[in-house]
């Protein structure tokens, strides 16, 4: 379902109802919070919450087993939820130009399938970042998902891929 760029300001509770939904886009509205209800939506896969006014997932975001790709770039997102460690699907978590200066501390570990991390023009460091249990494993997820695109006959520095994060 998209629900782009429509001016909404609220979701209604009964959002938890559609729970055969896959992928939700809501993206370019003005969404101050996201009803808690969100949590019944264990099919969904994609949700797309970018370029809203979101200060804050739910802590029922965790309950949105089959999710693999977040979205939520352009918000005032200060901290994610320690529910998203439920997430072990999770592939990509995208956050760029929010406010988040720190995620859970086992979201790395927990989140066994997270491939890719988009934190850029957050107040986060790349230090934080490298110290978290679980950031070894995640730099190898990392690179052998590069290692699979990339055709043996083209060689590259593997320079860009050592720092494991994109902040």
């Amino acid at each position: 379902m998209t629900l782009d760029r429509n001016h909404i300001m609220s979701l209604p509770d009964e959002l938890g109802q559609l729970v055969r939904l896959e992928r939700l886009s809501i993206s370019g509205n003005l969404l101050t919070s996201l009803p808690e209800t969100i949590g019944s939506l264990r099919n969904l896969s994609l949700l797309n919450l970018s370029n809203n006014k979101l200060k804050t997932l739910p802590e029922s975001i965790g309950s949105c087993f089959s999710l693999e790709e977040l979205q939520a770039d352009d918000n005032l997102i200060e901290d994610l939820p320690a529910s998203v460690c439920n997430l072990i699907h999770l592939k990509s978590l995208s956050l760029n130009n929010n406010r988040v200066s720190q995620t859970p501390t086992n979201l790395l570990k927990d989140c066994k399938a997270l491939q890719n991390i988009s934190l850029h023009d957050n107040p986060i460091s790349m230090d934080q970042f490298q110290q978290m249990e679980g950031f070894q494993e995640f730099e190898a997820r990392r690179k052998r998902k590069f290692d699979k695109q990339i055709d043996s006959n083209v060689m590259i520095s593997s320079k860009g891929l050592d720092e494991g994060v994109d902040l």
